[in-house]
């Protein structure tokens, strides 16, 4: 057996044991990779260490810091309450707007595990205090990234259009943009049906039940108001703009900013921000390293130092190699869109998009495929799996999630991020590959 199979096998075994033992997988994957990096890929310590992703480390810390102080000091509260009076309270139009946001932020340039970062906590807010189900709030808000991450301006659209140009390939910036925008809003639109939400047309922030699902999340900075009959009444105190939290509120403005206008780390950035109001409101910090998110930080280093540990060892390169001397150009294509949805669904999706797409040039160069569609369709299947709990986008909604149960979503987005990854790339190649585009 070679090492490349082998450490597939591997990773299989990972899920077997992670999903029916209730073990952490990414301690699990941690181990894998110091046993198939040292036993079969020849790697030492420092060789193995190389793949933690220490900058989606501090990320995870960083932000999960810095929006716990931000609810222990009722900014959250406020933020939920100041959204809703934005879309009038209508509930069913909050995961919309989410939705929106990340789209244009990821259009205008954003990096999309940054804009997730931005808009996921907030939006996870919205969610546990309005009833609204965390998977859909959660996948709307990955998927609105995705749906803006191919204009001509974006980092996304912006890799692909620059290999294409660089290995002389023809290629349609509109095109490629317009495939992942309708493709992420015809599942966001699934998703909202199948999930609920339509039940939602109709209420408001006057509503019981809003009310039921506001008074059921409460936080630690604030209460969800008093019901008077079926209105509610938010507190004078949550809607009050106290120092700290006026200063939360800058310090998300200046997150937003230095992160898409100065192009600063995210996870540098955010924990800069929680340690400035950690210093001077102390006693609202003091619980907020304890909601830290550590057990989802664990499961997404362990699993990216795992699967760093097969692109040293040449296992992507190898199963792409395979599937490019393939006889059958409709069928490689297929095999190249579910390879990019599969380890996307477990790496960085513009790295996977720089690694897959000049493999598949020669295959392309042949003249067999259409350029505009695969490339479309390749693209767009190594993004729309972000809503897998062991991407980056993925993981931060995770981490954002509030007052539900951790294990259960976690579940919950593996098993929907599983259902994209086996459908989706079918789909997009129907559409986009096997018409000849």
């Amino acid at each position: 057996m070679s090492a490349e199979l082998l450490s597939i096998l591997v990773l299989a075994v990972l899920f077997v044991v992670g999903t029916t033992r209730s073990v952490n997988m990414g301690a699990l994957a941690f181990a894998a990779a110091f046993g198939v990096g040292t036993l079969a890929a020849g790697l030492d310590a420092d060789g193995i260490f190389a793949g933690f992703p220490g900058d989606l480390f501090v990320v995870l810390v960083g932000v999960t810091y810095f929006f716990a102080i931000a609810r222990a000091n009722g900014t959250t509260d406020w933020l939920v309450h100041a959204g809703i009076r934005l879309v009038r309270g209508r509930i069913a139009l909050i995961p919309w707007v989410m939705f929106t946001v990340t789209g244009v932020l990821t259009a205008i340039g954003a990096v999309s595990p940054a804009a997730v970062a931005i808009v996921a906590p907030l939006a996870m807010g919205f969610a546990a205090r309005y009833g609204i189900k965390p998977l859909l709030m959660g996948a709307l808000v990955v998927h609105g990234a995705q749906a803006g991450g191919f204009s001509p301006i974006s980092i996304y659209g912006s890799t692909v259009n620059g290999i294409l140009e660089r290995e002389g390939l023809p290629g349609s910036p509109v095109a490629l943009f317009l495939a992942s925008l309708f493709a992420n809003l015809a599942i966001a639109a699934l998703l909202f049906v199948a999930l609920g939400g339509l039940r939602l047309r109709g209420r408001d922030l006057g509503d019981e039940g809003a009310a039921e699902g506001a008074g059921g999340s409460g936080g630690a900075g604030g209460t969800g108001g008093t019901v008077t009959g079926t209105r509610t009444t938010p507190d004078a105190d949550l809607l009050r703009l106290t120092p700290a939290r006026i200063a939360t509120l800058v310090g998300l403005v200046a997150l937003v900013v230095a992160v898409l206008v100065l192009d600063l780390d995210a996870g540098l950035t955010a924990i800069t921000l929680a340690v400035l109001l950690a210093v001077i409101w102390p006693d609202d910090s003091k619980a907020a390293v304890a909601h830290i998110t550590w057990p989802t930080v664990l499961l997404i280093c362990g699993m990216l130092t795992y699967v760093a540990v097969l692109q040293e060892m040449g296992t992507i390169d190898w199963a792409g190699e395979h599937v490019g001397s393939i006889g059958i150009p409709l069928l490689a294509a297929l095999l190249f869109c579910y390879i990019g949805a599969v380890v996307s669904a477990f790496a960085s999706s513009v790295g996977i998009i720089g690694a897959l797409i000049p493999l598949a040039v020669p295959f392309l160069g042949q003249g067999e495929i259409g350029v505009v569609g695969m490339v479309a369709a390749l693209s767009v299947s190594a993004t729309v799996v972000d809503v897998s709990p062991f991407s980056t986008n993925g993981a931060l909604v995770l981490a954002a999630a509030e007052d539900t149960d951790r294990d259960r979503f976690f579940r919950q987005l593996m098993l929907y991020g599983g259902a994209v990854t086996a459908t989706a790339p079918l789909v997009l190649w129907l559409a986009l590959v096997v018409p000849g585009l």
